[in-house]
């Protein structure tokens, strides 16, 4: 069973290595430095060229015809010019260049290929071994022994079969390494994207969560005043009484789901919030108990009396976390909180003065987060960043209907 696996991975390995498509390119080791990306090119050139003379001289040396001579030349250069992008093909291009630039080699030469050659031959089996995966490797390192043991001399066969070993075990070294580091970066990646997702979902939760007290609220009065209204009135005909009755029964009805919704919104460790929400009404004590803290706050404006009490609660949070976040990134910097009541919308501004310090980190919370899902949840606007003497403001309109709040 063993050897039948082994067999079923190896054959393909050897159709991939010999005729199969090259491995996908990787990214330049340049990458880091721009100002030297932008010269590899030309200094690439250059060095082909270099190669290519001292090629050339070494075959000429050979007293092979000129024409010759710059054919061996050529080949001995080509992989190096394919050996970034296509790494396989560039070693099946040295083998070729292996085979036949032997001609006219000395009798008892050490081996039977230019220095050049190589040199270039073990940059390239070094730069595939670090490239290709293992099963393919394998196959490399076999076939590339094919020369070693058919051309070379026998007193360096040994030698040179143990540079090819090296050479194959550093490269597979250096593969798993990029490998695993690539595979550590994009787990990273998604642990950073998961854990930023699961923080926005809870914010969201908490946001549906108060908002589900001041919304049961108003689904409570629709049903009592609809209970009510056919007895505070005279004279109410059958239909009108019937039709009250069906707005009490639905009221009542939204409001167990809004119950039912609420218990799978809550965790296990959540208990039931019985203490009222807060409002606009409550924002002077909020201020007051941060200027007890030592924080130095100004109001400018006065919080308008009729406003809906989820833009109220809102409002209210968001002025509460914009001066946390001030207590926290700008300690000793004075803040100032807006309330300004415009035509169907109510403007929350905090903002902070400059300080001299270096302000403490981002930290794991989660404050803009929440602030910004409070405003679109209100179908409003959020926007927060550094002012331009190196305060920092956050700035959320929350838009409402008087007319249908009235």
């Amino acid at each position: 069973m063993v050897e039948a696996s082994l067999t079923g991975a190896l054959w393909p390995a050897l159709r991939r290595t010999l005729l199969g498509p090259d491995v996908p390119a990787g990214s330049s080791p340049l990458a880091r430095w721009p100002r030297l990306a932008r010269h590899a090119g030309p200094a690439g050139l250059l060095a082909l060229l270099g190669l290519f003379c001292a090629a050339l001289a070494q075959e000429v040396d050979l007293a092979l015809p000129f024409g010759v001579a710059v054919l061996f030349a050529a080949l001995t250069v080509a992989p190096l010019a394919l050996l970034p992008r296509r790494p396989l093909a560039a070693w099946r291009l040295t083998l070729l260049a292996l085979a036949i630039c032997t001609f006219n080699a000395p009798a008892d030469a050490p081996w039977p290929w230019t220095p050049v050659l190589l040199l270039i031959a073990v940059a390239v089996l070094a730069v595939v071994a670090a490239r290709v995966d293992r099963p393919v490797l394998i196959w490399v390192g076999l076939i590339s022994a094919v020369p070693v043991l058919t051309m070379m001399n026998a007193n360096n066969r040994i030698g040179a079969l143990l540079l090819l070993g090296v050479l194959l075990v550093l490269g597979d070294l250096i593969r798993g390494n990029l490998a695993s580091r690539r595979a550590l970066a994009a787990q990273t990646e998604r642990g950073d994207q998961e854990r930023a997702r699961r923080a926005l979902l809870e914010e969201r939760t908490r946001i549906a969560r108060e908002l589900h007290d001041v919304v049961a609220h108003h689904m409570s009065m629709i049903a009592v005043q609809a209970e009510t209204a056919p007895y505070r009135l005279t004279d109410v005909p059958a239909p009108a009484r019937a039709e009250f009755t069906a707005i009490a029964g639905s009221a009542r009805a939204a409001l167990t789901d809004m119950r039912r919704l609420l218990g799978v919104l809550r965790s296990e460790s959540t208990g039931a919030n019985t203490a009222p929400q807060p409002g606009l009404a409550d924002v002077a004590a909020l201020l007051a108990a941060a200027e007890r803290a030592g924080m130095t706050v100004t109001r400018d404006g006065d919080p308008p009396e009729d406003v809906p009490a989820p833009v109220g609660l809102a409002a209210y949070r968001i002025v509460q976390e914009g001066l946390a976040n001030a207590a926290r990134h700008a300690a000793g910097a004075a803040a100032r909180v807006t309330l300004r009541a415009e035509p169907g919308a109510l403007t929350v501004r905090v903002e902070n003065d400059p300080i001299a310090a270096t302000p403490a980190g981002e930290g794991a919370g989660h404050g803009l987060t929440g602030m910004r899902e409070r405003a679109l949840a209100l179908g409003g606007t959020f926007h927060a960043g550094s002012t331009g003497d190196g305060g920092y403001v956050v700035t959320a309109r929350l838009p409402y209907d008087r007319e249908d709040d009235a």
